[in-house]
């Protein structure tokens, strides 16, 4: 008996095991990643595997094959380019997954450098707990710690306690893509893959601000795009700069929404010598020169929401204060910068800045480091991929804990935090373009490598039999290579 057309047509589908979606793909068809597809009836990885080299010494670099942002043209890569394997680091991207986990990682891969037997084992991590923490160098308020933050909408994360001059944020991780809303696992795993590509995202702050993060980018912040870093807190400023106000001024207030310096006051202003001005600040002082909440945190001077800084000021004590008295008031980055002089009835008067004074307020520019948006992925990674590595998972974990094994992330070099597991952060712009991916669970594909000696491989009982030469992988799949980004330590030393 003839079989059926639909049995044909079933019979013509593969089935993908990447990640928990299990597609069954149609002929020429991709599945619901767009990572893998139907390819003349076989199961196939839609994009390279991508492998760095570098430059072998100052007077030769190889040529490579092609960039990694180029289209992939499908050509193999032993067909172009001869490998020199002590140049050669295999990246995870485009490898695959282990998943469903019981079988080995895609590429372990030995290579000697130096003499010295290594492998490198690469693959695919599908993290659901994961997230990023993005650090955004500017004084502008973005909005209250534990605010939620929102992508299209939908809760994506939270403001977690600013640093010195950066606002931090706290986005993705496992309650969003899939604690919420069937829409908010969506969004917030698109809104991660788009981080990870260093691709613009656009984010509101409950409470705050609007904001356009990308990552080795200016912050835009409520449409404005920022351009300094601050120098240090207003006491700070105060401290580096008193000795060349002095003489020239006889007050400085630097305004600043954490801690407001004021130079007659602060230690720096009294070891010069320099006599109380009677000027008194609004606000709660700490101690000499310092004060805490002289306003509200905002988009104005210094992070506040003050647009004339003659606000800050309480009250001018007679008796003290003289007519003629030289006041100089400045932000942290020294983009906003006024002088005044008292009158007879010690009111503040404006007047031009004198260059004397302007040389020092454009000093506090010079001295500030550009605005940037910072974005690292941080993943848990202590789960079951570890099975790809090995049959004893644990013995993964404490190779990485005792740094026998090192951890990159797309050849990128990865702090591994302290304590159990093995919780992974890396710095995006370290990686190769278009790293990050995703799987429809929802869930980011991310890649990950773990890179030892043989002889700990082997200890840590590892799959041995699975160990390939660097040169098996361009015969079994397709493969381009890329420029080694030279800013990242090389995993092998």
């Amino acid at each position: 008996m003839g079989t059926s057309e639909q049995e044909n047509t079933t019979a013509e589908k593969v089935n993908c095991d990447a990640c928990p979606i299990l597609c069954r793909i149609s002929p020429g068809k991709t599945g619901s990643c767009d990572r893998y597809g139907n390819i003349d009836g076989k199961l196939k990885r839609m994009d390279p595997v991508i492998l760095t080299q570098k430059a072998i010494d100052q007077n030769q670099t190889l040529v490579p094959f092609g960039e990694q942002t180029q289209q992939w043209d499908g050509s193999l890569l032993a067909q172009d380019v001869p490998l020199n394997p002590e140049a050669i680091f295999p990246t995870a991207v485009g490898a695959g997954t282990t998943y469903p986990d019981y079988k080995p990682a895609p590429f372990i891969i030995a290579s000697k450098h130096h003499d010295v037997d290594m492998v490198t084992v690469v693959t695919e991590g599908i993290f659901s707990y994961c997230s990023y923490k993005i650090k955004i160098d500017t004084d502008r308020y973005v909005g209250p710690e534990q605010a939620t933050v929102r992508c299209q909408g939908e809760a994506v994360g939270h403001v977690m306690t600013a640093e010195y001059g950066s606002q931090m944020l706290s986005l993705g991780g496992v309650h969003h893509l899939t604690g919420g809303s069937k829409k908010e696992g969506r969004v917030t795993c698109q809104m991660m893959m788009d981080l990870g590509n260093k691709n613009a995202v656009e984010l509101e702050v409950d409470e705050g601000s609007k904001l356009t993060i990308q990552a080795g980018a200016a912050p835009i912040i409520d449409g404005n795009q920022e351009a300094r870093m601050r120098v240090g807190c207003g006491s700070a400023t105060i401290g580096i700069f008193a000795q060349q106000w002095y003489g020239h001024v006889d007050e400085v207030i630097v305004v600043d929404e954490h801690i407001t310096g004021m130079l007659s006051e602060h230690q720096a202003g009294r070891f010069l010598g320099m006599e109380p001005s009677g000027i008194r600040v609004r606000g709660r002082r700490s101690t000499p020169g310092r004060y805490f909440q002289v306003a509200n945190p905002g988009h104005g001077w210094g992070g506040t929401d003050v647009s004339d800084p003659l606000e800050i000021i309480d009250r001018v004590k007679e008796g003290v204060a003289y007519p003629g008295l030289r006041l100089l008031m400045v932000s942290t980055t020294g983009e906003d910068a006024a002088y005044f002089e008292l009158d007879e009835d010690l009111k503040p008067r404006a007047q031009n800045i004198p260059q004397v004074l302007q040389k020092v307020v454009d000093r506090i520019g010079e001295n500030c480091e550009p605005a940037l948006c910072s974005v690292l992925f941080m993943a848990g990674a202590g789960g079951s991929l570890r099975a790809g590595v090995t049959e004893n998972p644990v013995r993964l974990t404490r190779s990485v804990q005792s740094m026998l094994t090192r951890t990159t992330c797309g050849g990128a070099p990865a702090y591994v935090w302290p304590g159990g597991g093995i919780t992974v952060m890396v710095n995006v712009t370290k990686m190769p373009e278009n790293s990050f991916g995703s799987v429809p669970t929802p869930a980011i594909v991310a890649p990950i490598e773990f890179t030892m000696k043989l002889k700990d491989y082997k200890i840590l009982g590892g799959h041995m039999a699975q160990v390939r030469q660097l040169e098996d992988i361009t015969q079994q799949r397709e493969a381009v290579i890329s420029n080694w980004n030279e800013d990242n330590p090389w995993p092998y030393s």
